[in-house]
């Protein structure tokens, strides 16, 4: 397969994208791309630098000719977010991502591809080994830690970039060009486990939500796909109604940003209730079907035998849990009334985590407008406090605020048109992006937000389109070649 891939064109970025996707890179765990991206700079005799949370730079003198022109900058993030299929084998620390080619798409065999964001590395990657493009000097910026907490991004000091130009490669969308982002935090739910000794008498069981498509919870959240916690919530809020049930541990989802699509609890009944179970699971999935057979059709309630657990939670504990789980609040909270179409705020039901004495609760808000973003989070505040819970809220990051105004934003519509022969969307995207921590650190930073077409960013659904990269690869060139 490698064969394959670096066949497409442009040779280079794919050459460099197949490279990535053999290293493990998970967020928080960049080491060993970082070296390469260090060793690349070494063989090729350019100055680089790192910094203390692991950001690195390389700085590519420009084209002969274009040495007075004014630096770019060249952004993207090291990792990406490392999720699979619940069968698969893979791990994430050690094996590399096995690429596939499908339908005119790249993809991969059961986890995420990693599109996001190693296509940005790719290209400059690209940039500063292809001596026949045209370019002003550039600044190649990785930065680490963008899907779990922007923590690289965060890090930056005043003097690690000089170029006031960034392009940042993190878009999803070639027909769009990004000229702002919602803005976010974390809100977490801490509860300690009331253990009780399971019951003599029951079989134990694990109820499984799977076969959802997930997403980017904020590019996906208004398509309205399933969230699995809410799903197995809803179903265990009405178990009693069937049968008594305890529960012994709950686990979902696998990042803050990611709708969860898996979703499971380990429960017991009493041994005479298998049947009605089964049944009950079954009556659910039909539910499930029907209200997502046009978003998330292959959605399933699957019931397996499992080994009795020595203890269970404690009845008002459980609950606890399961009302507040049920209740959470999960999606779109507001369009924006500024632009069309725009999803202004959000909110993230992401992981639901078993620890051994604790279960911990993750949930992720979105918003263009800094008040709403607390707002929402102090909402499901609010129904942690009457659940019991210890809350923890996080600093967030900052929106990136729109400037229809921009020089490079006028500069990039007008190459947009002359390449493709018609405008391009100009829009702000409900999704966290560097661009806002960027412009807060670097004042007058002129910033622009573009990139191929990805579908199922943060799913094992993951694909980027092969003809795309070729497209935005030559608008790239061109904005370069422009730049003054």
């Amino acid at each position: 397969m490698k064969e394959a891939i670096e066949a497409l064109e442009p040779k280079l970025v794919w050459k460099y994208f197949y490279a990535i996707g053999q290293i493990p890179r998970c967020s928080k765990h960049e080491e060993k791309i970082r070296q390469f991206l260090i060793d690349f700079a070494k063989s090729h005799n350019l100055e680089w630098k790192t910094d203390d949370v692991g950001n690195v730079l390389i700085k590519v003198p420009a084209s002969p000719g274009m040495e007075d022109r004014p630096t770019a900058v060249i952004q993207g993030h090291m990792d990406m977010v490392c999720e699979k299929n619940k069968d698969s084998e893979h791990d994430f620390s050690k094996d590399p991502i096995k690429i596939k080619i499908e339908d005119g798409w790249v993809t991969a065999e059961g986890t995420t591809l990693g599109a996001d964001n190693g296509i940005a590395l790719a290209m400059g990657l690209a940039l500063a080994e292809d001596k026949t493009v045209q370019h002003p000097p550039l600044e190649l910026l990785f930065t680490v830690d963008e899907e779990t907490g922007l923590t690289g991004a965060n890090a930056l000091k005043s003097d690690f970039v000089s170029g006031k130009i960034l392009l940042n490669i993190d878009s999803e969308e070639e027909q769009t060009l990004f000229i702002g982002c919602a803005g976010g935090q974390n809100t977490e739910l801490h509860k300690a486990i009331d253990w009780q000794n399971a019951p003599a008498g029951h079989k134990a069981f694990v109820v499984k939500v799977t076969g959802l498509r997930g997403g980017h919870s904020g590019l996906n959240i208004h398509e309205g796909y399933g969230n699995a916690i809410k799903l197995l919530a809803r179903l265990l809020y009405h178990l009693p109604n069937e049968t008594d049930y305890t529960l012994a541990h709950i686990e979902g989802g696998s990042a803050h940003n990611a709708i969860p699509r898996e979703a499971e609890a380990l429960i017991t009944i009493p041994a005479d209730k298998e049947d009605a179970l089964k049944a009950f699971a079954q009556q659910y999935q039909a539910i499930y079907q029907d209200e997502y057979k046009f978003v998330d059709k292959d959605v399933k309630v699957v019931v397996e035998p499992f080994h009795e657990p020595k203890k269970v939670f404690s009845n008002e504990f459980r609950d606890s849990l399961i009302r507040v789980l049920y209740a959470m609040p999960h999606g779109v909270l507001a369009m924006s009334h500024a632009v069309e179409g725009m999803v202004e705020t959000s909110t993230n039901l992401a992981t639901v985590h078993t620890d051994e004495d604790e279960i911990l609760v993750l949930t992720s808000q979105r918003s263009s407008i800094a008040s709403s973003i607390t707002d929402s989070s102090d909402k499901v505040k609010a129904l942690g406090e009457l659940g019991q819970f210890k809350v923890v809220q996080n600093d967030g990051y900052p929106a990136w605020q729109p400037n229809p105004d921009s020089k490079l934003l006028h500069i990039c519509k007008d190459i947009y048109t002359k390449t493709f022969g018609h405008e391009p969307q100009v829009m702000a995207i409900h999704a966290g992006l560097e661009c806002g921590i960027i412009g807060e650190k670097y004042e007058g930073m002129d910033m622009i937000s573009f990139g191929p077409d990805i579908l199922g960013a943060h799913s094992p659904d993951e694909k980027i389109r092969i003809e795309s990269v070729q497209h935005v690869w030559n608008y790239l060139l061109d904005i370069l070649k422009t730049l003054k």
